[in-house]
């Protein structure tokens, strides 16, 4: 593909309905994107990969570009995600860890202690030259619509390097949290950098808004991630916000986070995730000060109730969009990932149905 001089410009895309939302404005349709859209549930996309690493996958340009565009062109979704992995800036920078199939990231030496976090390297732009690439590829065929920047957040990564893995329990993490605060700050200080340069790379090259992923988070009590986790999560969205003259959405998401919520909020995102345990009423009772203006939310239908029949599927979304009414503004997602089983004519039925459903709705109002 060839690009036009100023694809590294940033588009005016003031009418999409994902930015629309985003800043608490009415969309002419409540935009649906869909957490790991990129990937998974499409056969296209298992015949891109068929063959290549992950991570050789996410620093191939024209590999990502292609993976990120399928779901817009398959089911017409309002914002594309960029096609990477959590892990991705950890490798990029010379960390040692393999995708292993079945189980997950695989960190060959994993941190223990503060001689293991001061060898940590740092990632530097040229590192991931092939994402901002990518990301200007995507600008140029994306044309209206939106382009979703990728990161993965402290405590995530910090989990998998510490345990070594994926965990169930994250036993090696917070003992070291606890045990060796001073430790534990330098790890996620390095890494909130990491994240942030990771970021820059994808603002410089031109993404519409990103997307901060804890998927871990939600194993920690609300006075522990205030104390050990917060202050870098902050960090990278208020970085970002500095970066951009707050001109760039940032979405902030996590799993099993309802207790967390307030304190997600406070770290300075435009919107915030909700997976599916909490209904979006309720965490928007829950976010908006006495007498403020409520958030914007992003959320939250199950991701297995995707395998029921469409009835039920459509009666789930009628009422989480009824839900997401009482926010400043809904962006309509999964409360997760997209399964890999799922059966993508439905994630195509949903987003018509999203947007058929809001446009009448707003219609009927005017």
């Amino acid at each position: 593909m060839s690009l036009p001089a100023n694809a590294s410009n940033r588009r005016r895309l003031d009418d999409a309905p994902l930015l629309v939302a985003a800043r608490g404005g009415t969309p002419a349709q409540t935009p649906v994107w869909f957490m790991r859209q990129a990937g998974r549930s499409l056969p296209e996309y298992r015949r891109a990969r068929e063959g290549v690493p992950m991570l050789r996958a996410c620093l191939t340009p024209e590999l990502v570009c292609e993976i990120t565009l399928q779901p817009v062109r398959r089911h017409g979704v309002d914002a594309a995600i960029l096609f990477s992995d959590i892990v991705l800036p950890l490798y990029a920078s010379g960390v040692e860890l393999d995708i292993v199939a079945g189980t997950g990231p695989v960190v060959n030496h994993p941190v223990r202690g503060a001689a293991d976090v001061a060898a940590l390297p740092g990632l530097r732009a040229e590192q991931v030259h092939g994402v901002g690439e990518a990301v200007r590829l995507l600008v140029h065929e994306l044309g209206e619509t939106p382009l979703i920047g990728f990161a993965g957040a402290p405590f995530t990564l910090a989990s998998y390097l510490v345990e070594g893995g994926p965990s169930r329990n994250h036993e090696r993490t917070k003992a070291l949290m606890r045990s060796e605060p001073e430790t534990w700050h330098a790890l996620l200080g390095k890494l909130a950098e990491n994240t942030l340069e990771f970021l820059r790379v994808q603002l410089d090259a031109g993404v519409d808004a990103v997307q901060l992923f804890d998927s871990w988070a939600g194993a920690l009590s609300p006075h522990d991630y205030a104390t050990y986790v917060r202050p870098h999560t902050d960090r990278i969205l208020r970085g970002v916000a500095e970066y951009t003259d707050d001109r760039v959405p940032r979405i902030h998401f996590g799993v099993g986070t309802g207790e967390l919520l307030g304190s997600m909020w406070e770290c300075g995102a435009s919107v915030l995730g909700v997976d599916w345990r909490v209904p979006l009423d309720r965490a928007v009772r829950r976010l908006t000060p006495m007498g403020g203006e409520p958030p914007v939310v992003q959320g939250n239908l199950d991701p297995a109730v995707l395998f029921a029949d469409w009835e039920s599927v459509r009666s789930e979304v009628d009422r989480i969009l009824a839900e997401g009414r009482s926010a400043g503004g809904h962006v309509f997602n999964l409360g997760h990932g997209v399964l890999p089983d799922t059966d993508p004519d439905v994630l195509t039925g949903i987003v018509e149905y999203v947007h058929s459903v809001s446009r009448t709705a707003r219609l009927d109002h005017a």
